[in-house]
């Protein structure tokens, strides 16, 4: 029976995961270093959708010290997105303070219990400054499994809200990303300027970059669109292009 890869992949989400990498993994606490490792993991605790970095014990140049207790029990959610603390921990282990130069990561690293795993110690993504060989990794550690692929298309698209012309376009780039719902990205002279605000949110992805975002003029202040005007190099086709929420307004072809 033949077996579709992504449904594997998806089957072991419920349990503690883990990846070796080649990489030299650097943190800094601030501007002090806390790990130096060649012998890194990407780990994925139970049920985490966006993995960390796990390095040998002997890899850590900070001052590891147990953290403050947690609150008693396991998250039991189904799934741990992107958004739930680091902190918030699905598998046996020990959290701990990360400590250099007077300053401290409270709760910042994760003492790994399981036996395949015996003496690394798991870190917050978002506690640290990060650096993979000598460039620097935002948000959190890229997925081995992942890809993101931009293809230039002649799809016809047509984005509306309540009968107001948000974009229309026939030269889309279309971005199809593991597991993720393919995004449709507009050239910035193909949008209807009047019509959105700029707001200040902001997010990161180890993929793309930095993105912005925009809500609809007189609308309700959600976000529904976003672009990335300086993404990671990777990326760089999809610079300045204008993503709308596909749940929020209507984006179709014609």
């Amino acid at each position: 029976m033949a077996t579709k890869i992504s449904d594997s992949l998806r089957a072991l989400t419920p349990e503690l995961r883990y990846e070796p990498t080649t990489k030299r993994i650097r943190a800094l606490l601030g501007d002090q270093p806390v790990l130096d490792s060649r012998s890194a993991v990407v780990l994925w605790e139970p049920r985490r959708v966006v993995p960390c970095y796990a390095v040998p014990a002997n890899d850590v140049v900070g001052v590891l010290s147990p953290a403050a207790p947690q609150p008693p029990g396991p998250d039991t959610r189904p799934v741990l997105h992107p958004g739930i603390p680091f902190g918030r921990h699905s598998s046996p282990g020990k959290p701990l303070d990360v400590s250099a130069a007077g300053q401290t990561a409270a709760g910042g690293a994760f003492e790994l219990e399981d036996p395949d795993l015996a003496g690394y110690v798991a870190f917050d993504p978002d506690a640290f400054g990060w650096l993979e060989e000598d460039d620097a990794v935002q948000s959190h550690p890229r997925d081995p499994f992942h890809r993101v692929d931009i293809r230039h298309s002649s799809r016809h698209v047509l984005v509306s809200s309540g009968g107001l012309v948000l974009a229309e376009s026939t030269a889309p780039v279309m971005v199809f990303e593991t597991n993720l719902v393919e995004r449709t990205y507009l050239p910035a002279a193909d949008i209807n300027w009047d019509q959105l605000i700029t707001t200040d949110s902001v997010t990161l992805c180890p993929y793309k970059g930095t993105a912005s975002y925009w809500r609809l003029a007189g609308g309700s202040g959600e976000d529904v669109a976003w672009s990335y005007q300086e993404p990671l190099p990777p990326a760089a086709e999809i610079a300045g292009l204008v993503c709308f929420y596909a749940n929020l307004v209507d984006v179709k072809e014609l």
